[in-house]
Formats: C-alpha cells, sequence, structure tokens
C-alpha cells in the first residue's frame, strides 16, 4: 500500500491533527481514548471517507467537552470572536484573540 503524498488536502486539516498531538502530549487524553472517539465518529462517515476529518473534528470536540466541560455555545462564541478579530486585523498582521473588537465592549 502506498502513502499519499500529502495527507492533508487543506490547512485546517493539518491543524486539527497537530491540536490533538498536542491536548494528548498535554495529558487531556489518552492514545485509547481518543482511538475510541474518533472510531464512533466514523461510524456516521460519508462511505468515501470525504468526510474523514470533520469527524476528526467533531472527535476532538467531543473529547473537550467530556474532558474539560466544553459547550457547543462555548465554541460557537469563541469561532465568532476569532472570526471578528481576523476581520479586525490589518492584512499581513497575526490574527489575535485580542484584535476582537467585541471582547472590549
Amino acid at each position: 500500500m502506498t502513502r499519499p503524498e500529502h495527507p492533508f488536502t487543506e490547512p485546517w486539516q493539518a491543524q486539527a491533527f497537530a491540536m490533538t498531538l498536542a491536548l494528548h502530549e498535554a495529558g487531556v487524553f489518552s492514545w485509547s481514548e481518543w482511538a475510541q472517539t474518533l472510531s464512533g465518529t466514523l461510524r456516521d462517515s460519508a462511505p468515501d471517507g470525504s468526510d474523514y476529518y470533520i469527524c476528526w473534528v467533531r472527535a476532538l470536540e467531543r473529547l473537550m467537552d467530556s474532558k474539560l466541560g466544553t459547550t457547543d455555545a462555548q465554541r460557537s462564541a469563541l469561532a465568532r470572536a476569532w472570526e471578528r478579530a481576523a476581520h479586525a486585523t490589518p492584512h499581513g498582521q497575526p490574527i489575535l484573540l485580542a484584535n476582537d473588537p467585541g471582547a472590549h465592549g
């Protein structure tokens, strides 16, 4: 079996992978917990595997919710804050959550 030259087709996929590794290395969850959670999300995946990394992110969200007590509402609020920060950040500058104009008012 040959390995794909590029395992990620989008940058966010590599970022999700890296985030998972970092959280595991920080002791947030074990590999067996990760494998069990990911396999659970993959049961409902597309037959062609096209949504593999969507399932990956769902598994990561489920683990974060169970281990850290995060909620959909908290994740949604944080995503909106990052989006506002991105729009408020000048082109070519790093996007920082501190740039979120909604955080100051």
